[in-house]
């Protein structure tokens, strides 16, 4: 008779052997397939997606417009490409991002809205992935703008597989048709309807799986970060003529025009970044530091009295005229002192304003100080005080008394 502990060994050996098939199994059936990992948002594989490849798990079918069919190269073997990979972050408000065709949407939005509603498994799993409501998903798809990439592309795709959505990081090929939000952020790929998100960037080694397309470069791939603020417009490259269109933000492309003020390079510029032709976003705007007084230019030392005012240099003022009967005078330099004005003696031309002082405001003492007083304290004769108070001179030269 089998012992109770010999089965319970047997019977844990069995399910421990059943639990590895299951994991080998769902490795080998989902991550280990050539089109991608589809149940993680790790990044360490990335799933290359051509313009008209739904890729895994769509949640509709497709509803872009005019998708063309690149030819398809040999899948890139695993580790190729992952040392010279290069991802280059840029605005989804910059110019020139994104493209389109003038008037002519590259999404049918309310095919795609009826598509999405008519599941309501995908509609809740979509409507979760978007941050909205079920019942918002027509007025949420109508407020995203439909365009096309202009360059290869990463981002977060997400599909719907067996009642869940999985989610993997993908390279959209440059001309894949998006619906992108105000701040310029791919939100759905119209090819499979599928919910997008920004990328996850890995920092390691990456494996790029599925098929490469012709002018394929691991070097040149984009990743959008959202804008700094909401735009009411987009300025993105007309591909038929290669012309700028403003584009409302919205599905309504009857709207489309051409801008006003359009951006200070060729729409043609490489969209690789980082260009210097290119902004990498509408900077905020800062304040400039105080400028220098146009009298007191910083580091400028301006003559005093220059002969000629061509030959003043930079940021210093031209020579004022003053007005008839206002000149100073040569010696005046600088502001006036709060000290009181001192006559220098001798100073020829100059003449001090007298200082009237009545006899009568002379205490005892000062009156007693004066010369020519007698004893009866009465002025002699020939000692008598002028008009000003002091004792006349009778010494003063004829053509100058009285």
């Amino acid at each position: 008779m089998r012992s109770p502990r010999r089965f319970r060994c047997a019977a844990l050996a069995a399910l421990t052997a059943g639990a590895l098939f299951a994991v080998a199994g769902c490795d080998s059936a989902a991550d280990r397939t050539t089109k991608g990992t589809t149940g993680t948002a790790e990044a360490e594989d990335v799933l290359l997606q051509p313009v008209a490849e739904p890729g895994p798990g769509p949640f509709t079918k497709s509803t872009a417009r005019q998708a063309p069919s690149p030819s398809a190269t040999p899948s890139p073997r695993e580790g190729d490409g992952s040392a010279t990979r290069t991802v280059h972050r840029v605005s989804g408000a910059v110019p020139g991002l994104y493209g389109g065709v003038r008037s002519e949407a590259s999404c049918d939005v309310e095919q795609q809205a009826r598509l999405l509603t008519a599941d309501q498994d995908k509609a809740r799993a979509f409507a979760e992935k978007a941050g909205i409501e079920a019942v918002q998903i027509p007025g949420y798809l109508r407020s995203l703008t439909p365009v096309t990439l202009r360059a290869d592309t990463q981002v977060t795709n997400h599909g719907y597989s067996a009642g869940s959505v999985t989610a993997f990081q993908a390279v959209l090929q440059a001309g894949t048709a998006v619906l992108v939000d105000s701040k310029g952020l791919p939100r759905v790929r119209c090819a499979c309807g599928n919910p997008l998100e920004r990328p996850v960037i890995a920092k390691g080694q990456v494996t790029h799986r599925g098929e490469r397309w012709t002018g394929y470069d691991p070097a040149r791939i984009l990743a959008v970060d959202p804008g700094v603020k909401p735009l009411s417009s987009l300025i993105i490259v007309d591909t038929a003529d290669n012309t700028w269109i403003e584009r409302a933000v919205g599905d309504d492309v009857g709207r489309d025009r051409t801008p006003d003020d359009p951006p200070p390079f060729e729409p043609s510029v490489d969209l690789l970044f980082p260009s210097p032709a290119r902004p990498s976003d509408p900077a905020p705007t800062e304040s400039a530091p105080s400028a220098p007084s146009p009298a007191e230019p910083e580091g400028t030392e301006c003559p005093d009295s220059p002969g000629d005012p061509a030959e003043l240099p930079p940021g210093c003022p031209p020579p004022m005229e003053p007005d008839p009967g206002t000149e100073a005078p040569d010696d005046f330099d600088g502001m006036p002192s709060d000290e009181p004005w001192e006559m220098e003696e001798g100073e020829p031309g100059v003449v001090p304003e007298p200082t009237q002082v009545s006899p009568g405001e002379l205490d005892e003492d000062e009156l007693d100080e004066l010369e020519g007083l007698d004893e009866s304290g009465e002025l002699d004769e020939g000692d008598q005080l002028d008009e000003f108070g002091e004792p006349a001179d009778s010494g003063v030269p004829e053509p100058f008394a009285g």
